[in-house]
């Protein structure tokens, strides 16, 4: 081959790559993760479900990307996040949380929905059954609404004395209602009063728990995400007003909480990983049954305990899966 030749082979081939490079980075399938929270909570979540990709052999970086959106705890921002989501056609969209699918929903019937949330969501009209969701939209079901009950039974057993009992709630959540419902029935069965405090905002918050020390009252906390993603807030405030409270999950009690009762988080989006990753390689999300999270843990600190002069019965010590020392 001449030299003039050669160059223009060389030329040639520069100028493809390039090109090439950017025909494969588009062909990558780009997966939408929406939030109500931010990326700074949201890290363990987002490793979770990278394991659950992982399963179905997709790798961030090499044959997958994710678009992060979060809303910052401003529900209100959802709507418009999906939406932008939906423009940039991504191939699967993650949610976190009730209010996150029903936005999502609302965004797009095409693009599959892979959701986590704690509510029911056939209740919510976002499938048809668990068993056969139809249409865009399937996930996991973490057992939050439907184990308020139960919450509130075991922090009575912590706290005999307790007459009353408060539930630290949002408002503006969509999980509020379902959860005040089992909570009613709950308190109604123990002879014991429920009382509801309110908090939309950290501010909100810090009042709710000085109004719960006032009134002497051990709290339920909401497993709405405006709470779920504040765990050293709330045991941090727990702690200075000296309340019992019980927990959602098992952060809480590993960052100072005295006890949790829920759902294995990591387990579940793990699933919603290999659920996006499945619906990648070509399933329907009508085809993949809504997953239930069956396994819940009760998670018991006992130098929290010490610290608040509560004596655990050693009945309720023997059920607890973890406890803390």
């Amino acid at each position: 081959m001449r030299r003039r030749d050669f160059l223009s082979v060389l030329s040639a081939a520069a100028a493809a790559w390039p090109l090439a490079a950017r025909a494969q980075q588009a062909a990558m399938p780009v997966i939408g993760f929406l939030s109500p929270g931010s990326r700074e909570v949201d890290t363990s979540r987002l490793d979770a479900l990278r394991r659950g990709l992982a399963d179905i052999n997709y790798l961030e970086g090499q044959n997958l990307a994710i678009e992060y959106r979060g809303a910052q705890h401003q529900f209100d921002r959802l709507p418009a996040l999906a939406a932008d989501l939906v423009s940039r056609r991504v191939a699967v969209i993650v949610v976190v949380s009730t209010e996150g699918a029903l936005a999502a929903k609302a965004a797009t019937n095409t693009i599959p929905i892979v959701f986590s949330m704690g509510a029911d969501p056939v209740q919510f009209s976002l499938v048809m059954s668990l068993n056969r969701p139809g249409g865009n939209i399937t996930g996991v079901y973490v057992l939050n609404t439907t184990v308020m009950g139960k919450r509130l039974e075991l922090l009575r057993e912590a706290v005999p004395a307790a007459r009353a009992i408060g539930y630290l709630a949002n408002p503006k959540s969509a999980v509020t209602g379902p959860e005040a419902k089992e909570l009613l029935e709950a308190a109604r069965a123990l002879g014991v009063e429920l009382r509801v405090l309110n908090a939309a905002s950290e501010i909100e918050i810090d009042a709710a728990f000085a109004l719960a020390k006032q009134h002497s009252v051990p709290l339920v906390i909401s497993s709405d995400n405006l709470f779920t993603d504040r765990p050293a807030r709330l045991v941090a405030l727990a702690a200075r007003h000296a309340i019992p409270a019980i927990y959602p999950y098992r952060w809480f009690v590993t960052a100072g909480g005295l006890m949790s009762y829920g759902s294995d988080l990591a387990d579940a989006y793990r699933q919603v990983g290999t659920y996006a990753g499945r619906i990648l390689t070509g399933a329907k999300p009508a085809d993949l049954p809504v997953h239930q999270a069956a396994k819940v843990e009760l998670i018991i600190n006992l130098k929290t305990a010490k610290a608040l002069g509560i004596a655990f019965p050693l009945p309720l010590l023997g059920r607890a899966d973890e406890i803390i020392e």
